[in-house]
């Protein structure tokens, strides 16, 4: 498949600076990089963004997701391979992604099980960065960026 443009980080280099910006502030909260990897690949996965999919894979498996993690990551809540602050974050992922699945789309349970495992730093940082992949997910797909090409350098 052909992207249907240039990928518009490229075209507006500022946006990417900004964007750049963005995620080094949310890096910056305390959260493992794992899970927060973890949390990127997920959001990915539900947007069906295979460049996404495939430059998130590589990346946690970079910052040392295994591969069993990796492989189970869509069925985390019945996998042996994640702790309750992982699952705490995948679940603000996929509710912070799938806004129009409920009426309540971000339940008091699930932000109050991140609280129990995230500060309030941690958090922003999370949500800043749940929001960040929705974000490089809906640009890719849109612009259907093709899976393994990096076309914003």
């Amino acid at each position: 498949m052909n992207p249907r443009m240039t990928n518009p980080g490229k075209v507006l280099p500022a946006a990417t600076e900004a964007v750049q910006g963005l995620v080094k502030s949310a890096f910056s909260a305390g959260v493992p990089r794992t899970t927060m990897e973890l949390v990127h690949l997920r959001t990915s996965q539900l947007n069906g963004c295979s460049f996404c999919v495939t430059s998130g894979a590589l990346a946690a498996k970079k910052a040392g997701a295994s591969d069993e993690r990796l492989f189970a990551i869509a069925a985390w809540r019945e996998a042996p391979w994640f702790d309750d602050a992982e699952r705490s974050a995948l679940a603000l992922a996929e509710a912070m992604t799938r806004l129009a699945d409920r009426s309540d789309p971000v339940p008091d349970e699930v932000w109050e099980e991140a609280a129990r495992h995230f500060d309030e730093r941690q958090l922003a940082g999370l949500v800043l960065w749940i929001g960040t992949s929705n974000l490089f997910n809906r640009i890719n797909v849109a612009t259907r960026q093709p899976a393994g090409e990096a076309t914003w350098t």
